[in-house]
């Protein structure tokens, strides 16, 4: 189990939104502030290593017929409770990511492609899978949100920080209003894809330079 190499997937060169471009409708809508960016992406992730994990164990004792319909019933019972927990001790987020929390698991079933990983691994390497995917997920989703609360409201940290009131940089008149909408969610995660791409592509430059380095 190559801990070290999942989490590179996870976080750069098989990112689940900026690098395989899953749950690109979820991002865009949730990431408006720091807090939905990482409410959504634990949530995501949590449920994603349960499914993967539950998965895996089955696999075994179910034919392949109904390998489809098993992960989908899995994460829908998974989604399912997770969507009660956080309506249940964290309402104003269940509020703010709205519609999006009841579709964790299409999230989910997308991430993990539909149980595809954990039928073909072990139950640890299926953990360790959904905990990479599920971090690399709330890694850009986080970095988004900070982004657009940032530079469309002066201030970030809304709910959780400085009271609950946010940590405030500049004054919000001098804040990019536009950014708290659905355009400002493409040009954040455009920003992150950049960042994300830029990061895969260094190791490629560093080597070609070595090697144009030994040929001189």
């Amino acid at each position: 189990m190559n801990v070290g190499k999942q989490l590179k997937e996870g976080f750069l060169t098989r990112n689940p939104v900026v690098v395989r471009l899953v749950g690109l409708c979820a991002a865009v809508a949730v990431t408006t502030t720091l807090l939905n960016g990482l409410g959504m992406g634990l949530c995501v992730t949590a449920v994603l290593i349960l499914s993967n994990g539950i998965l895996s164990a089955l696999w075994f004792y179910l034919p392949e017929r109904l390998r489809l319909i098993s992960a989908i019933m899995v994460n829908a019972t998974l989604g399912g409770a997770a969507d009660l927990l956080v309506q249940a001790f964290l309402p104003d987020l269940a509020g703010e990511l709205g519609l999006f929390l009841p579709l964790v698991p299409v999230t989910v079933i997308l991430l993990g492609g539909a149980g595809a990983y954990a039928y073909e691994n072990t139950v640890p390497r299926s953990l360790l899978e959904g905990l990479c995917q599920g971090l690399g997920y709330t890694l850009v989703l986080a970095l988004a949100g900070f982004l657009r609360e940032l530079l469309g409201k002066g201030s970030f940290g809304f709910g959780f920080l400085g009271g609950g009131q946010g940590l405030r940089l500049f004054p919000e008149q001098y804040a990019a209003l536009g950014l708290s909408g659905p355009v400002g969610g493409f040009l954040a995660l455009g920003c992150v894809a950049a960042l994300v791409q830029f990061c895969n592509g260094r190791p490629k430059r560093v080597k070609k330079k070595k090697g144009e380095g030994a040929k001189g």
